[in-house]
Order: C-alpha cells, then sequence, then structure tokens
C-alpha cells in the first residue's frame, strides 16, 4: 500500500488552536490563511505558547470571509479574512523583522483581556516578504508567520513509535503538524526523504524540526503537563546539537491543493 495524506492541519494564529481541514490549497506562503495573524506584544515582539500558554485556548474557524476565534470565557470575535488596507508596520519574530498590519483595536482588547497581558494581533499582508534561510531554502522562498519554513510533515508511524514508550500517548496536536503521513514504511522514515510528492504537488523536504517546550503543553488545559515528549525523545532522538528532533521542515515547490487520502511518493532520499 502507498503512504498517504492522513490528515491536513492549518494554525491560522501562531501557538493557536490548530483546524483540520480535508483538503487545503498552498500559496505563495504555504497553506492558505496558515500562521497569517500573530500576536505581539506592546513592542510588537511575536509571542507563543512558550510564556503564554493561554494561546493554545483560542480556537479559531475559517468562514468564506472570516477568520472567527473563541475563547473560554470570551465573546466572539469576527474578523475579516482579508484585512482592508492598513497601516504596516514592523514586528519581530524570532529574528526576522517583518511587515504587518494591525487586526485593530477590538481585537487588541480581545487577545489582551484573555491572555491577561497588553497585546495585539496582527495580519501579514500579501505585499509582507519574510525569506527562508537561505542554508536550506532558495531564493524567493518565503514562510508566513511559521517558525521557519511553510510546513511541517510528521509520518504517524513515528508518532505511534514515539506513543509505545510513554506511560500516557500523546495526541497529535502536541506537535502541530502540518501534513501527517501515513504507510510510510518505519517511524522516521521521513528523515531520509529529500523530495516527495503529494498528491500533484512537490515537495522539498530540507531539516529536522528541532522540538520545544510546547511539546509538554497539554493543548485542552493549556498548562505544562511534565517533561514529556522531550523527556523520552532526548533518549533515541538527540540531534548532533544537543536538541531533541522530531518531525522534517519542508518547502512546497508547485503549488496546488492537497487533500486528505493523496497519494505521497518520495522522489528522492539522502544516500
Amino acid at each position: 500500500m502507498p503512504a498517504t495524506l492522513a490528515a491536513i492541519f492549518v494554525y491560522p494564529v501562531k501557538s493557536a488552536a490548530g483546524i483540520a481541514l480535508d483538503a487545503v490549497e498552498l500559496d505563495a506562503f504555504g497553506p492558505r490563511h496558515d500562521r497569517r495573524w500573530l500576536v505581539v506584544d506592546p513592542a510588537g515582539r511575536f509571542m507563543t505558547q512558550r510564556r503564554h500558554p493561554r494561546l493554545a485556548l483560542i480556537q479559531p474557524t475559517l468562514g468564506p470571509d472570516t477568520l472567527v476565534l473563541d475563547a473560554p470565557g470570551m465573546p466572539r470575535l469576527t474578523l475579516p479574512l482579508h484585512p482592508p488596507a492598513a497601516a504596516v508596520e514592523r514586528v519581530r519574530i524570532w529574528s526576522d523583522d517583518v511587515d504587518a498590519q494591525t487586526a485593530g483595536d477590538e481585537a487588541a482588547h480581545w487577545v489582551s483581556t484573555f491572555l491577561g497581558t497588553p497585546c495585539r494581533l496582527v495580519h501579514m499582508p500579501d505585499s509582507s516578504m519574510r525569506r527562508v534561510s537561505l542554508r536550506y531554502g532558495r531564493p524567493g522562498d518565503r514562510v508566513a508567520f511559521a517558525d521557519a519554513y511553510p510546513l511541517l510533515l510528521l509520518s504517524a508511524e513515528s508518532l505511534d513509535a514515539l506513543n509505545a514508550r510513554l506511560a500516557e500517548p500523546l495526541p497529535v496536536n502536541r506537535f502541530r503538524p502540518n501534513l501527517v503521513i501515513r504507510g510510510v514504511g518505519e517511524p522516521h522514515a521521513e528523515d531520509r526523504w529529500r523530495r516527495i510528492r503529494v498528491g500533484s504537488v512537490e515537495l522539498e523536504v530540507v531539516k529536522p524540526c528541532a522540538r520545544c517546550v510546547i511539546t509538554t503543553i497539554d493543548q485542552a488545559a493549556a498548562r505544562r503537563a511534565g517533561k514529556e515528549p522531550l523527556r523520552t525523545l532526548a533518549t533515541y532522538r538527540r540531534g548532533p546539537k544537543g536538541g531533541v528532533l522530531f518531525g522534517m521542515n519542508a518547502i512546497h515547490r508547485t503549488r496546488g491543493t492537497l487533500r486528505v487520502g493523496d497519494t505521497v511518493e518520495v522522489l528522492a532520499e539522502v544516500r
């Protein structure tokens, strides 16, 4: 049986909850609407679950023309999916200074109230250019507010192998992948991939994903749940620089639509 695309997730607001989709179009930034919104502090620096785990409780919903945000104890917030033109400001994500547009005062009040700290919501317009590192990408490769690359993929077999080592199995949402692929033959087969075709779309698999403390946060409770899975991953997935590796970053080399059930073909592997 060939490997297939088993699940698709997008995360419209960085570090907020994900959305499972049956299909997603790939645009210049990656999966359409993925991490195009970002919560920033008053100085314009990005905020994530690493310091603000309550972000996990913000549940986005994509409508035909709207982004809807729900969170416990909060009124529903509805925003235009394609925000009107607004003044551009510079915000910082990791070491990148990026053009962004404010999502407005209502959105700023909403996220500030829920997170309990002054902050605001910004959107990356189509005109913004955040480049992927040329160490792994090509000139012109772009990414929105994802950590570094347009796509993160993970095989179901890798997650199954990790869960077999844990006292309590973890859901896939701890790892926040865009694509989950099943039928790869063995755990971590994706480590060897360099080019794959998913349906009609070609992806370049560029580097392993080093995992952080967000994997230890219970996404339903928005709190640190202990040292797993990092403690167990460190016993068999430690990288050359000391971090733990799980899943692979990828860059799409063609546009198109990915659909759950698409066949996944490995075009090139590390020799």
